[in-house]
């Protein structure tokens, strides 16, 4: 489903984020991506959707390749991939921000879940439909007429989640999905990340639900990529996280 090459990125300053980092997500499979705060966990999901431009490597989604220069060659914006491309790579993989808020902006659910199929062109009755389905898959169709400010922390993770499910991706990425949930949104976000078909790659510092969600954990260690096993065996290596910061 996704494979990731030698990827670096590189801040404006020219310092490194990521670090030719490698590896690959299967369709379906689940996948924790833990370290300290300033490893590059939101840098790499962000250059995988395209928002940050990477600076060497190349990451293929399906049949869909993007490919840039390697350090040394052309610069981060002569990225050789055309519009068309990143439009479809967006279409194939979905990302829920830390901040829900940073997603909900429109009047109400309904508006906000529809706002990326009407930016992809569909016509209003396949968008009625789309997001109907999303927000029914998640039970939250009740919330379709609300406003984005009355609603819950929990009720504001389901709603980002369902404007990104409604594009029907085949990946799903998440920074931080638990931050700011009580006990019972916590339980209740990992039955639906749980319950969705879609491989997932999710940032967290939240370790027990990393083992709980996901079989796999990518650790990263100041933009390097320094384990790619299962999550039970990292979150019970002491050693290695505290040497990662955590």
């Amino acid at each position: 489903m996704l494979t990731v090459n030698d990827l670096s990125v590189k801040y404006p300053d020219g310092a490194l984020a990521i670090d030719s980092v490698r590896f690959a997500i299967g369709a379906g499979e689940n996948v924790a991506l833990i370290g300290a705060n300033g490893a590059g966990k939101t840098t790499l999901l962000l250059a995988l959707v395209g928002i940050l431009l990477p600076s060497g490597g190349d990451i293929r989604i399906r049949d869909i390749e993007k490919r840039v220069a390697h350090p040394g060659g052309a610069q981060a914006n002569e990225i050789m991939l055309g519009k068309k491309t990143l439009r479809d790579a967006r279409s194939l993989i979905g990302m829920v921000f830390q901040n829900p808020d940073d997603q909900l902006f429109m009047p109400s659910i309904y508006d906000d879940v529809a706002f990326g199929l009407r930016n992809f062109g569909c016509g209003e009755e396949e968008v009625a439909n789309r997001v109907g389905a999303a927000l029914s898959s998640l039970g939250i169709d009740h919330l379709a007429e609300r406003s984005p400010l009355k609603l819950s922390g929990g009720e504001k993770r389901l709603v980002a989640i369902a404007s990104v499910l409604s594009m029907d991706p085949q990946l799903l990425l998440f920074d931080e999905p638990t931050a700011f949930l009580d006990p019972r949104a916590r339980r209740n976000l990992i039955a639906t990340l749980s319950g969705l078909p879609q491989a997932k790659l999710i940032a967290t510092h939240d370790l027990a639900f990393a083992q709980t969600v996901c079989p796999r954990a990518l650790l990263l260690q100041k933009g390097k990529l320094v384990a790619d096993v299962s999550s039970i065996d990292i979150l019970h290596d002491a050693a290695a996280l505290e040497a990662a910061g955590l």
